[in-house]
């Protein structure tokens, strides 16, 4: 009898060392991650919490690189950098080299369709001016409200040079007749969007584009401050050209119509990673295949980030807050993630 409670003892003793061993297992040691973020600051927050994660399966992850998506997207597929989190789908397809799925590899899914974008209008101005789509900034009256320079021309608070978004703005000012009426002004994004809600809140006409998941959502409520407007038509890109179908969108919260033409595809927001960093660390392919952020969660976070919660630390403690909060999720990922390398 004694040898057998011995025996127990010894087996749950081993078991007990291997269990601890298992969640504390370090797959990524002696390896060096090299990630990069987008420029647009509210894709920050993912990023953070991707680099804890690979973190604590042991990877040393440098200070991710800020980058234009056309540098990324290249520097990604020569092995130059390992991932980023900040990957738009299909929108950012025509900004892909030619070798990018020989080379690289979209994984799991950020926010599945959680990519809106589209153009907005302070609601009292949409009321008064009966505006339903880009179209009526044809009209003398509304090119005359929008216009803040004097330059004749409504002004939109648009995408920087770099962005995917940049470039199909571009193609609507041109396939709709827009370029005599429109000025989109492509300044630092977040400092266009500081101005657009002094000017609101002065009662001044707002114009401009934005997607989800962003604070300008949570600043200008859909229905309340903004209204959603259509494109005069669907005209889509060549990259758009193959989902045409998640252009015309049902149910937009805040939309002067049901559906809506927002002009832009609903994008799934994905990994972008090179296959052979992938290949080479299941743990971090595994952890990065499972990560997914609620929408709510980014635009929470990125509200308090417009709030003057911007700094990296400030970034790096919504992070812990938010993995505190969703422990049992993280958990499981990282469980997942050293199953993986087994």
């Amino acid at each position: 009898m004694k040898v057998l409670k011995l025996t127990l003892a010894v087996i749950l003793t081993v078991a007990m060392a291997s269990l601890a061993f298992a969640s504390d297992m370090k797959p990524g040691e002696g390896v060096t991650v090299k990630p990069a973020r987008a420029t647009w600051n509210t894709g920050f927050f993912q990023e953070a919490i991707i680099h804890k994660g690979l973190e604590e399966l042991g990877y040393d992850v440098q200070k991710p690189k800020d980058l234009a998506n056309p540098i990324f997207y290249k520097s990604v597929t020569l092995g130059d950098l390992d991932y980023w989190a900040n990957g738009w789908f299909p929108m950012h397809d025509a900004q892909l080299p030619k070798n990018f799925h020989e080379k690289a590899a979209l994984i799991g899914y950020v926010a599945k369709a959680g990519g809106l974008g589209g153009y907005l209008v302070s609601k009292r101005d949409v009321d008064k001016y009966n505006i339903k789509s880009l179209d009526d900034f044809k009209r003398p009256e509304v090119k005359k409200a929008f216009d803040s320079n004097g330059d004749g021309k409504a002004d939109l608070t648009a995408c920087p040079p770099g962005w995917g978004c940049e470039k199909v703005i571009a193609h609507h000012m041109k396939v709709y007749g827009l370029e005599d009426h429109i000025n989109p002004v492509k300044a630092s994004y977040e400092a266009g969007m500081a101005a657009a809600l002094g000017a609101y809140k002065s009662g001044k006409p707002v114009f401009f584009y934005t997607w989800t998941p962003n604070w300008t959502v949570f600043k200008f409520m859909p229905g309340k401050d903004v209204m959603w407007i259509n494109v005069p038509e669907i005209n889509p890109t060549e990259a758009q050209s193959s989902a045409v179908e998640r252009m015309t969108i049902p149910g937009v919260k805040g939309a002067v119509s049901d559906p809506l033409k927002a002009g832009f595809v609903a994008c799934d927001i994905r990994v972008a990673a090179n296959k052979k960093f992938l290949a080479d660390n299941p743990a971090a392919a595994k952890f990065l295949e499972l990560f997914t952020l609620p929408l709510t969660d980014i635009s929470e976070q990125n509200t308090r980030m417009n709030e003057g919660e911007k700094s990296d630390k400030d970034i790096q403690r919504h992070a812990d807050e938010w993995i505190a909060k969703n422990k049992a999720k993280w958990d499981g990922w990282l469980k997942a993630a050293r199953e993986a390398a087994k």
